[in-house]
């Protein structure tokens, strides 16, 4: 088809093609969802760029769709690496430099076991150096909020600490 064809002449001529190349788009890909994606993109990149060549477009539509799903396939693995190594590493992920002082140590064991409220302030007000106010856009709580967590956050910390120092 050729750019002649008005938009009316496409949307029949996928009506008619439509279920047949999702069923190619489903070959390469691991479910439905992910072969509407994959067709919706491959039409599209076939629509942008590859419409005014002379010929049947169901070639190019075809391979349109494999190197859709090849993308997707690439850039849903790697993603999936990047989160594995972002999960392994979080085990191991310190808080402070190792330090012979059991007392950093023990702040290091006992901050991930603070509630999350109170976990981002002491964060936010440590690590991003932010003031309370700022702490409160940033979570979208009153400042007096963010303080009162950061109380809390010390008590819980220095108890957690002090059971753990002296035990």
């Amino acid at each position: 088809m050729s750019d002649a064809h008005s938009a009316q002449d496409w949307k029949v001529w996928f009506a008619e093609n439509g279920a047949r190349l999702r069923l190619i788009a489903r070959q390469w890909t691991r479910s439905d969802a992910d072969a509407d994606d994959v067709l919706q993109e491959a039409f599209i990149r076939f629509w942008k760029n590859q419409r005014h060549l002379p010929g049947n477009p169901n070639a190019l539509v075809v391979t349109s769709i494999r190197r859709s799903a090849l993308d997707l396939y690439r850039s849903t693995d790697r993603r999936s690496h990047r989160e594995q190594k972002v999960f392994a590493d979080s085990d191991t992920m310190t808080w402070f430099e190792p330090e012979a002082d059991p007392r950093l140590q023990a702040l290091t064991d006992s901050l991930p076991q603070l509630p999350n409220e109170q976990r981002e302030v002491v964060v936010l007000k440590i690590w991003g150096d932010l003031t309370f106010d700022e702490i409160g856009e940033q979570l979208s709580i009153s400042p007096n909020t963010a303080a009162s967590r950061w109380r809390y956050a010390m008590e819980a910390l220095r108890k957690l600490i002090s059971a753990r120092t002296y035990v």
